[in-house]
């Protein structure tokens, strides 16, 4: 692993951050890069606008690189995951009869818009990951003549279960069968590859693994499914001639662009751009082996303790970097406030405890994190 200053991540020594699969603090680069916007805003306006549309070609290159897409033109700059996939779910033409298949696991942003699609007579079904002799057959097993698309978490928020993303979107291409993927919990942390998952659709906040603010997001379409979107948002940004005010009759952009249908987040687009930057400094590969050696770490620490129950999977090729467990005997509840109470940065999902260290984390937070989980048990 390229080497990182320490001082770009100056949390409080109060604070044992282990909730990177939540919301995430900011790099200090990050920090300086919206300082710097805004004190730039209050003394020149916007003169200098075209600056900030490099800034934000050069955060859609950095997303390129994240996502391994053939050009930005792939590349949209959304509002959230949410939006995203609600763009998928309203886009799509839609017959009665028509079903998606998904897992009973997902965070309800990958869930909701296609209920709501119910309506139309769209069936949602839900496979249970552990149902077959994997999660990805699990998915298979739904799957009939009527499956329009296979929606799926490229890591599962609470378990932090990793899906064989290769192998799904292989099963959709030999079937016809659009492909979305959640990836919000891979992104900043866990390689991914749209084109080797040949994926249709990919979506991702950017307050999570990248490290940046919330309220700016990518959305991942190729070029061929790009097209079979029908758009559900209209404004002067979305158009193909962008700068011809004038324009009458207009065109829609050919390009992701026709996602953004109005004036872009400058202020998220220089934070993001700052975030990404670091990580694409270090290295995707040094941040994925640094991600997993503290998730291998924390759940070796975990097996060791016989009161407590490890509930993600230590199998190395479902890992994350989520590590998800309870106490046998105590309440989860009581835990939990006993480890915010104690400065531990965490979350309670699945029915446990979910710690979710970063590729910079030291190993002394994640030991001092487990001695306070000690110092309840002793309690």
């Amino acid at each position: 692993m390229k080497r990182f200053d320490p001082k770009e991540f100056p949390l409080s020594e109060d604070v044992l951050y282990l909730n990177h699969a939540a919301v995430a603090p900011w790099p200090r680069r990050t920090s300086n890069a919206v300082i710097a916007f805004a004190e730039e805003n209050c003394r020149l306006g916007a003169r200098d606008y075209p600056n900030w549309l490099a800034k934000e070609t050069e955060l859609r290159k950095q997303l390129q690189q994240l996502l391994n897409t053939a050009s930005i033109d792939d590349i949209a700059l959304v509002k959230n995951t949410s939006e995203g996939l609600s763009f998928v779910a309203a886009g799509l033409q839609w017959s009665p009869g028509d079903n998606i298949v998904s897992s009973n696991e997902e965070f309800p942003s990958n869930r909701i818009p296609w209920e709501a699609l119910g309506e139309q007579g769209v069936e949602f079904r839900q496979a249970d990951l552990y149902s077959s002799s994997s999660p990805e057959d699990s998915l298979f097993e739904l799957v009939d003549e009527h499956t329009r698309l296979i929606t799926i978490s490229s890591i599962q928020f609470a378990t932090g279960t990793r899906l064989d993303l290769q192998r799904i979107g292989q099963f959709c291409k030999d079937r016809g069968i659009l492909y979305c993927i959640d990836a919000i919990q891979s992104l900043g942390a866990i390689s991914f590859d749209a084109r080797a998952y040949h994926a249709d659709f990919v979506m991702a906040d950017g307050h999570k693994w990248m490290l940046g603010p919330e309220g700016l997001g990518v959305f991942y379409t190729s070029k061929k499914a790009r097209d079979l979107l029908k758009v559900s948002q209209y404004g002067w940004h979305m158009i193909e001639e962008i700068n011809n005010y004038d324009n009458c009759p207009w065109v829609t952009a050919h390009t992701s662009r026709k996602f953004e249908c109005g004036s872009s987040n400058m202020l998220g687009i220089h934070a993001l751009s700052a975030s990404l930057s670091l990580l694409l400094e270090t290295g995707l590969q040094s941040v994925e082996e640094k991600v997993l050696d503290n998730t291998r770490y924390l759940t070796e620490l975990i097996n060791q303790r016989p009161a407590l129950r490890l509930l993600s999977s230590a199998a190395s090729d479902l890992s994350s970097g989520i590590v998800l467990f309870r106490h046998k005997s105590e309440e989860t509840g009581k835990l939990f406030s006993h480890l915010k109470f104690h400065g531990v940065v965490c979350a309670q999902r699945g029915g446990g405890i979910r710690f979710s260290p970063h590729f910079y984390t030291p190993r002394t937070v994640l030991d001092n994190a487990m001695s306070f989980v000690d110092s309840y048990s002793a309690g």
